[in-house]
Protein backbone atom coordinates (compact mmCIF):
# COMPACT_ATOMS: atom_id res chain seq x y z
CA UNK A 1 0.00 0.00 0.00
CA UNK A 2 1.27 3.55 -1.08
CA UNK A 3 -1.77 6.06 -0.10
CA UNK A 4 -1.84 6.94 3.31
CA UNK A 5 -5.85 6.87 3.97
CA UNK A 6 -6.66 6.44 8.11
CA UNK A 7 -5.89 8.86 10.59
CA UNK A 8 -5.93 6.12 13.55
CA UNK A 9 -5.01 2.57 13.57
CA UNK A 10 -5.75 -0.42 15.69
CA UNK A 11 -3.53 -3.32 15.99
CA UNK A 12 -4.22 -6.43 17.29
CA UNK A 13 -8.55 -7.68 16.83
CA UNK A 14 -9.38 -9.54 19.96
CA UNK A 15 -12.50 -8.51 21.47
CA UNK A 16 -11.47 -5.58 22.88
CA UNK A 17 -9.64 -4.08 19.87
CA UNK A 18 -12.23 -4.96 17.65
CA UNK A 19 -14.83 -3.24 19.47
CA UNK A 20 -12.41 -0.15 20.03
CA UNK A 21 -12.11 -0.11 16.27
CA UNK A 22 -15.52 -0.68 15.27
CA UNK A 23 -16.12 2.98 18.12
CA UNK A 24 -13.17 4.55 16.41
CA UNK A 25 -14.72 4.00 12.89
CA UNK A 26 -18.51 4.70 13.81
CA UNK A 27 -17.56 8.89 14.83
CA UNK A 28 -17.30 11.08 12.06
CA UNK A 29 -13.66 12.07 10.67
CA UNK A 30 -12.14 8.88 11.51
CA UNK A 31 -11.18 6.88 8.87
CA UNK A 32 -9.36 3.75 10.78
CA UNK A 33 -6.55 0.96 9.54
CA UNK A 34 -6.71 -2.46 11.10
CA UNK A 35 -3.95 -5.15 11.82
CA UNK A 36 -3.97 -8.26 13.35
CA UNK A 37 -1.01 -10.79 13.11
CA UNK A 38 -3.31 -13.74 12.18
CA UNK A 39 -5.19 -12.55 9.18
CA UNK A 40 -7.83 -14.28 9.61
CA UNK A 41 -9.08 -11.96 12.45
CA UNK A 42 -8.97 -9.32 9.91
CA UNK A 43 -10.79 -10.38 7.40
CA UNK A 44 -13.47 -11.42 9.50
CA UNK A 45 -14.18 -7.85 11.09
CA UNK A 46 -14.23 -6.79 7.47
CA UNK A 47 -16.82 -9.41 6.87
CA UNK A 48 -19.04 -8.53 9.58
CA UNK A 49 -18.66 -4.50 9.67
CA UNK A 50 -18.50 -3.41 5.93
CA UNK A 51 -19.99 -0.34 7.00
CA UNK A 52 -16.92 0.80 9.28
CA UNK A 53 -15.02 1.29 5.81
CA UNK A 54 -11.58 -0.19 7.35
CA UNK A 55 -8.63 0.21 5.70
CA UNK A 56 -6.76 -3.47 6.16
CA UNK A 57 -3.26 -4.42 6.41
CA UNK A 58 -1.26 -7.82 6.17
CA UNK A 59 2.10 -6.44 7.42
CA UNK A 60 2.96 -3.67 9.60
CA UNK A 61 4.87 -2.12 7.21
CA UNK A 62 1.36 -2.14 4.88
CA UNK A 63 -0.18 -0.47 8.12
CA UNK A 64 2.39 1.70 8.99
CA UNK A 65 1.69 3.54 5.30
CA UNK A 66 -1.79 3.29 5.32
CA UNK A 67 -1.77 6.10 8.47
CA UNK A 68 -1.31 9.50 7.56
CA UNK A 69 1.16 11.62 9.65
CA UNK A 70 1.67 11.83 12.45
CA UNK A 71 0.68 8.18 12.73
CA UNK A 72 -1.33 7.24 15.41
CA UNK A 73 -1.89 3.58 16.55
CA UNK A 74 -3.55 1.83 19.04
CA UNK A 75 -1.97 -1.70 20.46
CA UNK A 76 -4.69 -3.56 21.67
CA UNK A 77 -3.04 -7.24 22.34
CA UNK A 78 -2.28 -9.15 25.60
CA UNK A 79 0.02 -7.50 27.92
CA UNK A 80 3.78 -8.83 27.99
CA UNK A 81 5.77 -10.08 24.97
CA UNK A 82 3.20 -9.77 22.50
CA UNK A 83 3.17 -6.50 23.83
CA UNK A 84 6.95 -5.83 22.99
CA UNK A 85 6.41 -7.65 20.08
CA UNK A 86 4.53 -5.07 18.32
CA UNK A 87 6.02 -2.19 19.95
CA UNK A 88 9.49 -3.53 18.57
CA UNK A 89 7.82 -3.54 15.01
CA UNK A 90 5.91 -0.16 15.21
CA UNK A 91 9.09 1.17 16.19
CA UNK A 92 10.88 0.09 12.68
CA UNK A 93 8.40 1.61 10.48
CA UNK A 94 7.32 4.80 12.26
CA UNK A 95 8.90 7.51 12.50
CA UNK A 96 9.99 10.46 14.59
CA UNK A 97 6.85 12.26 15.54
CA UNK A 98 4.61 9.51 14.86
CA UNK A 99 2.37 7.82 18.37
CA UNK A 100 1.99 4.30 19.29
CA UNK A 101 -0.27 3.78 22.21
CA UNK A 102 -1.11 0.89 24.27
CA UNK A 103 -4.16 0.56 25.41
CA UNK A 104 -4.11 -2.84 27.13
CA UNK A 105 -3.33 -3.30 31.01
CA UNK A 106 -0.05 -2.73 31.33
CA UNK A 107 1.64 -2.92 34.38
CA UNK A 108 2.85 0.59 34.99
CA UNK A 109 6.34 0.39 35.63
CA UNK A 110 6.53 -1.54 32.15
CA UNK A 111 5.01 1.40 30.36
CA UNK A 112 7.84 3.77 32.03
CA UNK A 113 10.34 1.34 30.27
CA UNK A 114 8.57 1.43 26.81
CA UNK A 115 8.45 5.01 26.67
CA UNK A 116 12.19 5.38 27.83
CA UNK A 117 13.16 3.28 25.04
CA UNK A 118 10.81 4.75 22.33
CA UNK A 119 10.78 7.68 23.18
CA UNK A 120 14.86 7.65 22.35
CA UNK A 121 13.94 7.49 18.49
CA UNK A 122 11.95 10.04 18.62
CA UNK A 123 8.48 8.24 18.63
CA UNK A 124 6.02 8.99 21.18
CA UNK A 125 5.06 6.28 23.08
CA UNK A 126 1.46 6.25 25.48
CA UNK A 127 0.56 4.08 27.96
CA UNK A 128 -3.38 4.44 27.85
CA UNK A 129 -5.37 2.70 30.41
CA UNK A 130 -9.21 1.78 28.89
CA UNK A 131 -12.10 0.58 31.10
CA UNK A 132 -15.44 -0.10 30.55
CA UNK A 133 -14.77 -4.17 29.03
CA UNK A 134 -16.20 -4.88 25.77
CA UNK A 135 -19.75 -2.71 25.90
CA UNK A 136 -16.97 0.21 26.71
CA UNK A 137 -14.72 -0.30 24.18
CA UNK A 138 -17.72 -0.20 21.76
CA UNK A 139 -19.76 2.44 22.96
CA UNK A 140 -17.76 4.69 25.16
CA UNK A 141 -14.87 3.49 27.60
CA UNK A 142 -13.26 5.93 30.18
CA UNK A 143 -9.69 6.66 28.87
CA UNK A 144 -7.02 7.45 30.92
CA UNK A 145 -3.54 8.53 28.65
CA UNK A 146 -0.33 9.25 29.78
CA UNK A 147 2.43 10.38 27.39
CA UNK A 148 4.09 13.68 26.40
CA UNK A 149 1.81 16.62 26.30
CA UNK A 150 3.58 17.05 22.91
CA UNK A 151 1.45 13.43 21.37
CA UNK A 152 -1.87 14.39 23.04
CA UNK A 153 -2.22 17.18 21.25
CA UNK A 154 -2.98 14.84 18.01
CA UNK A 155 -4.15 12.12 20.27
CA UNK A 156 -6.85 14.04 22.58
CA UNK A 157 -9.14 15.01 19.62
CA UNK A 158 -9.24 10.99 18.80
CA UNK A 159 -9.79 9.44 22.40
CA UNK A 160 -12.15 12.29 22.81
CA UNK A 161 -14.30 11.39 19.88
CA UNK A 162 -15.02 7.81 20.85
CA UNK A 163 -14.93 8.38 25.15
CA UNK A 164 -18.09 7.67 27.20
CA UNK A 165 -20.15 11.16 27.61
CA UNK A 166 -20.79 12.05 31.27
CA UNK A 167 -22.72 15.38 32.39
CA UNK A 168 -21.69 16.70 28.88
CA UNK A 169 -18.17 15.96 28.78
CA UNK A 170 -15.79 13.19 27.41
CA UNK A 171 -14.33 10.62 30.02
CA UNK A 172 -10.82 11.61 29.10
CA UNK A 173 -7.94 13.63 30.10
CA UNK A 174 -4.16 13.40 29.94
CA UNK A 175 -3.33 11.84 32.84
CA UNK A 176 0.19 12.41 33.03
CA UNK A 177 3.93 12.03 31.63
CA UNK A 178 5.19 8.26 30.99
CA UNK A 179 3.57 5.27 32.84
CA UNK A 180 0.48 7.62 34.94
CA UNK A 181 -2.30 6.52 32.66
CA UNK A 182 -1.27 3.29 33.66
CA UNK A 183 -0.59 3.42 36.99
CA UNK A 184 -4.46 5.50 37.23
CA UNK A 185 -5.97 2.32 35.75
CA UNK A 186 -4.55 0.20 37.97
CA UNK A 187 -5.34 1.78 40.88
CA UNK A 188 -8.86 2.05 39.10
CA UNK A 189 -8.80 -1.72 38.73
CA UNK A 190 -7.89 -1.69 42.97
CA UNK A 191 -10.91 0.08 43.84
CA UNK A 192 -12.84 -1.89 41.42
CA UNK A 193 -12.06 -4.85 43.20
CA UNK A 194 -12.53 -3.22 46.65
CA UNK A 195 -16.21 -2.06 45.55
CA UNK A 196 -17.26 -5.45 44.42
CA UNK A 197 -16.08 -7.03 47.34
CA UNK A 198 -18.28 -4.65 49.52
CA UNK A 199 -21.38 -5.48 47.37
CA UNK A 200 -20.76 -9.20 47.74
CA UNK A 201 -20.28 -8.92 51.45
CA UNK A 202 -23.67 -7.07 51.76
CA UNK A 203 -25.69 -9.39 49.26
CA UNK A 204 -24.24 -12.29 51.72
CA UNK A 205 -25.14 -10.27 54.84
CA UNK A 206 -28.79 -10.13 53.54
CA UNK A 207 -28.77 -13.64 52.84
CA UNK A 208 -27.18 -15.33 55.76
CA UNK A 209 -28.54 -12.93 58.42
CA UNK A 210 -31.13 -10.99 57.01
CA UNK A 211 -33.14 -14.59 55.37
CA UNK A 212 -33.90 -12.83 52.08
CA UNK A 213 -33.47 -15.06 48.88
CA UNK A 214 -31.60 -13.51 45.92
CA UNK A 215 -34.50 -12.39 44.05
CA UNK A 216 -35.52 -10.58 47.18
CA UNK A 217 -32.13 -8.95 47.52
CA UNK A 218 -31.94 -8.12 43.91
CA UNK A 219 -35.28 -5.37 44.75
CA UNK A 220 -33.04 -4.49 47.78
CA UNK A 221 -30.09 -3.27 45.61
CA UNK A 222 -32.34 -1.69 42.76
CA UNK A 223 -34.09 0.32 45.66
CA UNK A 224 -30.03 1.12 46.62
CA UNK A 225 -29.69 2.24 43.25
CA UNK A 226 -31.63 5.15 43.04
CA UNK A 227 -30.04 6.67 46.08
CA UNK A 228 -26.63 8.01 46.96
CA UNK A 229 -25.42 4.26 46.26
CA UNK A 230 -26.30 4.82 42.54
CA UNK A 231 -23.64 2.71 40.25
CA UNK A 232 -23.22 0.82 37.59
CA UNK A 233 -22.10 -2.13 39.81
CA UNK A 234 -25.03 -1.84 42.07
CA UNK A 235 -27.31 -1.84 38.82
CA UNK A 236 -25.70 -5.61 37.52
CA UNK A 237 -25.85 -6.60 41.15
CA UNK A 238 -29.61 -6.78 40.96
CA UNK A 239 -29.62 -7.79 37.24
CA UNK A 240 -27.33 -11.10 38.34
CA UNK A 241 -29.30 -11.87 41.98
CA UNK A 242 -32.66 -11.90 39.23
CA UNK A 243 -31.25 -14.84 37.20
CA UNK A 244 -32.44 -17.98 37.02
CA UNK A 245 -30.68 -20.80 35.64
CA UNK A 246 -32.44 -22.78 32.63
CA UNK A 247 -30.97 -26.36 33.83
CA UNK A 248 -32.15 -26.41 37.41
CA UNK A 249 -34.40 -23.33 37.90
CA UNK A 250 -32.54 -22.47 40.82
CA UNK A 251 -31.12 -18.39 41.06
CA UNK A 252 -28.06 -18.67 38.95
CA UNK A 253 -25.81 -17.13 41.89
CA UNK A 254 -26.58 -20.19 43.38
CA UNK A 255 -24.81 -22.76 40.81
CA UNK A 256 -21.60 -20.11 40.16
CA UNK A 257 -18.87 -21.75 41.88
CA UNK A 258 -17.59 -19.73 44.83
CA UNK A 259 -14.31 -19.41 43.83
CA UNK A 260 -13.18 -16.01 42.32
CA UNK A 261 -10.19 -15.20 39.77
CA UNK A 262 -8.52 -12.15 39.27
CA UNK A 263 -6.59 -10.71 36.16
CA UNK A 264 -3.72 -9.25 38.40
CA UNK A 265 -4.34 -5.42 38.36
CA UNK A 266 -5.51 -5.82 41.81
CA UNK A 267 -2.64 -7.29 43.32
CA UNK A 268 -0.33 -4.74 41.54
CA UNK A 269 -2.15 -1.96 43.28
CA UNK A 270 -1.72 -3.97 46.69
CA UNK A 271 2.04 -4.44 45.57
CA UNK A 272 2.90 -1.04 44.41
CA UNK A 273 0.81 0.58 47.53
CA UNK A 274 3.13 -1.59 49.86
CA UNK A 275 5.83 0.09 48.43
CA UNK A 276 4.53 3.28 48.32
CA UNK A 277 3.66 2.88 52.01
CA UNK A 278 -0.07 3.61 51.12
CA UNK A 279 -2.68 1.51 53.38
CA UNK A 280 -4.81 0.40 50.95
CA UNK A 281 -6.45 -2.06 53.16
CA UNK A 282 -9.70 -2.33 51.74
CA UNK A 283 -8.41 -3.41 48.33
CA UNK A 284 -5.97 -5.87 49.74
CA UNK A 285 -8.86 -7.39 51.99
CA UNK A 286 -10.86 -7.65 48.45
CA UNK A 287 -7.63 -9.28 46.52
CA UNK A 288 -7.27 -11.70 50.02
CA UNK A 289 -11.03 -12.28 49.61
CA UNK A 290 -10.87 -13.53 45.85
CA UNK A 291 -7.45 -15.67 46.78
CA UNK A 292 -9.22 -17.53 50.24
CA UNK A 293 -12.41 -18.04 47.65
CA UNK A 294 -9.87 -20.16 45.10
CA UNK A 295 -8.20 -22.43 48.28
CA UNK A 296 -11.07 -24.94 47.85
CA UNK A 297 -8.82 -27.85 49.32
CA UNK A 298 -8.39 -25.38 52.43
CA UNK A 299 -11.60 -24.45 52.84
CA UNK A 300 -13.15 -28.20 53.10
CA UNK A 301 -10.08 -29.34 55.38
CA UNK A 302 -10.96 -26.41 57.78
CA UNK A 303 -14.77 -27.12 57.65
CA UNK A 304 -14.25 -31.06 58.02
CA UNK A 305 -12.60 -30.25 61.29
CA UNK A 306 -15.40 -27.98 62.50
CA UNK A 307 -18.17 -29.30 64.89
CA UNK A 308 -20.23 -26.40 65.18
CA UNK A 309 -20.81 -23.11 64.08
CA UNK A 310 -22.01 -19.70 65.83
CA UNK A 311 -25.56 -19.25 65.72
CA UNK A 312 -27.22 -16.81 63.35
CA UNK A 313 -27.88 -13.36 65.67
CA UNK A 314 -31.28 -12.40 64.78
CA UNK A 315 -31.86 -10.00 62.10
CA UNK A 316 -32.43 -6.86 63.93
CA UNK A 317 -35.15 -4.01 62.83
CA UNK A 318 -33.61 -1.63 60.06
CA UNK A 319 -31.17 -4.11 59.31
CA UNK A 320 -31.04 -3.51 55.63
CA UNK A 321 -31.00 0.10 55.83
CA UNK A 322 -27.80 -0.76 58.25
CA UNK A 323 -26.04 -2.93 55.58
CA UNK A 324 -26.84 0.02 53.21
CA UNK A 325 -25.13 2.58 55.58
CA UNK A 326 -22.14 0.57 56.51
CA UNK A 327 -21.72 -0.41 52.74
CA UNK A 328 -21.49 3.34 51.75
CA UNK A 329 -19.23 4.26 54.26
CA UNK A 330 -16.75 1.38 53.58
CA UNK A 331 -16.99 2.27 50.19
CA UNK A 332 -15.68 5.96 51.10
CA UNK A 333 -13.10 4.46 53.06
CA UNK A 334 -11.78 2.62 49.78
CA UNK A 335 -12.12 5.33 47.34
CA UNK A 336 -9.69 7.30 49.88
CA UNK A 337 -7.74 5.07 50.33
CA UNK A 338 -7.22 4.13 46.05
CA UNK A 339 -6.84 8.50 45.81
CA UNK A 340 -4.17 8.19 48.62
CA UNK A 341 -2.40 5.48 46.29
CA UNK A 342 -2.73 8.05 42.99
CA UNK A 343 -1.31 11.37 45.39
CA UNK A 344 1.57 9.31 46.74
CA UNK A 345 2.63 7.66 42.62
CA UNK A 346 2.32 11.06 41.50
CA UNK A 347 4.45 12.38 44.13
CA UNK A 348 7.19 9.30 43.64
CA UNK A 349 7.08 9.49 39.78
CA UNK A 350 6.50 13.12 39.27
CA UNK A 351 3.32 13.19 37.67
CA UNK A 352 1.22 16.27 38.41
CA UNK A 353 -1.99 14.63 38.34
CA UNK A 354 -5.25 16.55 38.69
CA UNK A 355 -7.14 14.44 41.11
CA UNK A 356 -10.70 15.95 40.17
CA UNK A 357 -9.86 15.11 36.65
CA UNK A 358 -9.56 11.18 37.21
CA UNK A 359 -12.60 11.51 38.88
CA UNK A 360 -14.88 13.47 37.10
CA UNK A 361 -12.88 10.51 33.80
CA UNK A 362 -14.60 7.56 35.90
CA UNK A 363 -18.42 9.26 36.55
CA UNK A 364 -19.04 7.17 32.65
CA UNK A 365 -17.73 4.42 30.75
CA UNK A 366 -15.81 2.27 33.51
CA UNK A 367 -16.66 -0.01 35.61
CA UNK A 368 -16.62 2.15 39.04
CA UNK A 369 -18.83 4.92 37.35
CA UNK A 370 -21.31 6.10 39.94
CA UNK A 371 -23.09 9.10 41.25
CA UNK A 372 -20.59 9.07 44.38
CA UNK A 373 -18.14 10.45 42.10
CA UNK A 374 -19.35 13.52 41.58
CA UNK A 375 -18.80 14.42 45.70
CA UNK A 376 -15.10 13.30 45.24
CA UNK A 377 -15.40 16.13 41.52
CA UNK A 378 -16.89 18.60 44.18
CA UNK A 379 -13.81 17.85 47.34
CA UNK A 380 -11.20 18.10 44.93
CA UNK A 381 -12.66 21.34 43.61
CA UNK A 382 -12.81 22.79 47.11
CA UNK A 383 -9.45 21.90 48.02
CA UNK A 384 -7.07 20.18 46.10
CA UNK A 385 -4.87 19.47 48.94
CA UNK A 386 -7.00 17.54 51.37
CA UNK A 387 -4.98 15.25 53.09
CA UNK A 388 -7.65 12.44 52.73
CA UNK A 389 -11.10 12.31 51.37
CA UNK A 390 -12.24 11.55 54.97
CA UNK A 391 -11.62 14.88 55.16
CA UNK A 392 -13.74 16.47 53.50
CA UNK A 393 -16.68 17.87 55.09
CA UNK A 394 -19.15 15.97 53.07
CA UNK A 395 -17.49 12.54 53.50
CA UNK A 396 -16.75 13.38 57.05
CA UNK A 397 -20.62 13.49 57.54
CA UNK A 398 -21.25 10.85 55.52
CA UNK A 399 -19.06 8.61 57.81
CA UNK A 400 -20.38 10.28 60.65
CA UNK A 401 -23.92 9.84 60.18
CA UNK A 402 -23.61 5.91 59.21
CA UNK A 403 -21.07 5.21 61.80
CA UNK A 404 -23.44 3.65 64.40
CA UNK A 405 -24.68 1.36 61.90
CA UNK A 406 -21.35 0.36 60.22
CA UNK A 407 -20.70 -1.18 63.80
CA UNK A 408 -23.68 -2.49 64.39
CA UNK A 409 -22.92 -4.87 61.14
CA UNK A 410 -19.71 -5.64 61.90
CA UNK A 411 -20.41 -6.59 65.31
CA UNK A 412 -23.45 -8.63 64.03
CA UNK A 413 -21.11 -10.57 61.30
CA UNK A 414 -18.86 -11.34 64.22
CA UNK A 415 -20.65 -12.97 66.36
CA UNK A 416 -22.70 -14.88 63.35
CA UNK A 417 -19.84 -15.63 61.67
CA UNK A 418 -20.29 -14.38 58.49
CA UNK A 419 -17.13 -13.03 57.24
CA UNK A 420 -16.78 -9.58 56.02
CA UNK A 421 -12.82 -8.53 55.76
CA UNK A 422 -14.02 -5.71 53.63
CA UNK A 423 -16.44 -4.07 56.06
CA UNK A 424 -14.41 -5.04 58.96
CA UNK A 425 -11.29 -3.69 57.62
CA UNK A 426 -12.51 -0.27 56.63
CA UNK A 427 -13.79 0.03 59.79
CA UNK A 428 -10.10 -0.80 61.56
CA UNK A 429 -8.94 2.03 59.20
CA UNK A 430 -11.24 4.66 60.02
CA UNK A 431 -10.69 3.82 63.76
CA UNK A 432 -7.22 4.21 63.48
CA UNK A 433 -6.95 7.54 61.64
CA UNK A 434 -9.78 8.53 64.50
CA UNK A 435 -7.37 7.56 67.17
CA UNK A 436 -5.68 10.02 69.58
CA UNK A 437 -2.65 7.31 70.26
CA UNK A 438 -1.95 4.16 68.30
CA UNK A 439 -0.61 0.90 69.46
CA UNK A 440 2.40 1.74 66.89
CA UNK A 441 3.93 2.94 69.83
CA UNK A 442 4.90 -0.32 71.06
CA UNK A 443 5.77 -1.68 68.60
CA UNK A 444 8.42 1.04 67.88
CA UNK A 445 10.15 -0.03 71.72
CA UNK A 446 9.80 -3.73 70.54
CA UNK A 447 11.68 -2.69 67.39
CA UNK A 448 14.26 -0.61 69.61
CA UNK A 449 14.52 -3.54 71.91
CA UNK A 450 15.51 -6.41 69.34
CA UNK A 451 17.25 -4.26 66.33
CA UNK A 452 17.97 -0.95 67.95
CA UNK A 453 16.13 0.80 65.03
CA UNK A 454 15.31 4.03 67.43
CA UNK A 455 12.23 5.38 68.32
CA UNK A 456 10.77 9.60 69.10
CA UNK A 457 9.49 11.31 71.76
CA UNK A 458 6.62 12.86 72.07
CA UNK A 459 7.84 15.43 74.20
CA UNK A 460 11.63 16.62 72.80
CA UNK A 461 12.76 16.50 68.88
CA UNK A 462 15.47 13.95 68.30
CA UNK A 463 15.93 10.15 67.56
CA UNK A 464 16.34 8.21 70.63
CA UNK A 465 17.45 4.26 71.55
CA UNK A 466 17.16 2.68 75.18
CA UNK A 467 20.50 0.64 76.02
CA UNK A 468 17.98 -2.63 76.76
CA UNK A 469 21.18 -5.08 77.30
CA UNK A 470 22.67 -2.20 79.47
CA UNK A 471 22.02 0.28 82.21
CA UNK A 472 18.75 1.01 80.17
CA UNK A 473 19.44 4.56 80.01
CA UNK A 474 18.30 6.35 77.04
CA UNK A 475 20.69 7.99 74.35
CA UNK A 476 20.33 10.20 71.20
CA UNK A 477 21.32 8.95 68.28
CA UNK A 478 21.38 9.87 64.62
CA UNK A 479 19.37 6.71 63.00
CA UNK A 480 16.14 6.18 61.95
CA UNK A 481 13.06 5.55 63.78
CA UNK A 482 11.25 4.05 60.53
Amino acid sequence: MSDAQANIGVVGLAVMGSNLARNLASREGNTVAVYNRSPERTDLLLSEHPEAGFVASKTIEDFAASLAKPRTAIIMVQAGRGTDAVIEQLTAAFEPGDIIVDGGNALFTDTIRREKTVSATGINFVGAGISGGEEGALNGPSIMPGGSVEAYKTLGPILSSIAAVAEGEPCVTHIGTDGAGHFVKMIHNGIEYADMQLIAESYDLLRRIGGHDPAAIAEVFEAWNGGDLESYLIEITAEVLRQTDEKTGKPLVDVILDSAGSKGTGVWTVQNALGLGVPVGGIAEAVFARSVSSKTEQRAAVRGTITSRPPVVEAPENFEDDVRAALYASKVVAYAQGFDAIIAGAAEYDWNIDKGAVAKIWRGGCIIRAQFLNRIVEAYEKNAGITSLLEDPYFAKAVADGEAAWRRIVSIAALSGVPIPGFGSALSYYDSLASERLPAALVQGQRDFFGAHTYQRVDIPGTFHTLWSGDRSEIETEGSSH
